[in-house]
């Protein structure tokens, strides 16, 4: 009986130590900020400084963003429906899956940036720098991409550049 004790205590402290820690919605924003799949409607981050941030599969429903750092963040799967994000800066965070429905991206800096299986649907993507991002099954439907400066680095998107870019001529 002591044994099985025992064995039962060393399995519960196994258990217990390698669950990670659950995400502190309650935090204020911050670098390194931990927000996994946290719930926000209309919460007002404009300039905040979410370096290194890891949002993961959270929820920021029409949140404000504007001007946000949002470098080397952790947002794959999170959704940004009809949010204002205008020269927020992205650099290097890994976005995959995430999902910015109705979002306003206009200049944003969403340089080397992990896009693969993210959502723009109808999203403003005017001026935003898209250098060096990965596309991979990236959905631009309907999303307003002129002005913006494509992978590349050099090439930029024409005017009515809907859904897709359609390279300027130069």
């Amino acid at each position: 009986m002591a044994n099985l004790f025992k064995m039962t205590l060393s399995v519960a402290v196994v258990v217990f130590w390698s669950v990670p820690a659950l995400a502190d919605c309650a935090e204020p924003p911050a670098p390194g900020v931990d927000w996994r799949r946290c719930v926000f409607q209309q919460r007002d981050f404009t300039s905040v400084d979410l370096t290194n941030a890891r949002l993961r599969d959270g929820r920021f429903i029409r949140g404000t963003f504007t001007g946000a750092s949002l470098v080397n963040a952790d947002l794959r799967g999170a959704k940004f429906i009809a949010a204002n994000m205008q020269k927020a800066d992205f650099t290097n965070a890994r976005l995959s899956g995430a999902d910015f429905t109705k979002a306003d991206l206009r200049d944003a800096v969403l340089k080397n940036t992990n896009l693969s299986n993210t959502q723009f649907p109808e999203t403003d993507l005017r001026g935003a720098d898209l250098s060096g991002a990965s596309l991979r099954q990236t959905a631009f439907r309907d999303a307003d991409l002129s002005g913006a400066t494509w992978i590349d680095g050099k090439s930029k998107c024409g005017e009515n550049s809907i859904g897709q870019c359609r390279f300027t001529r130069n």
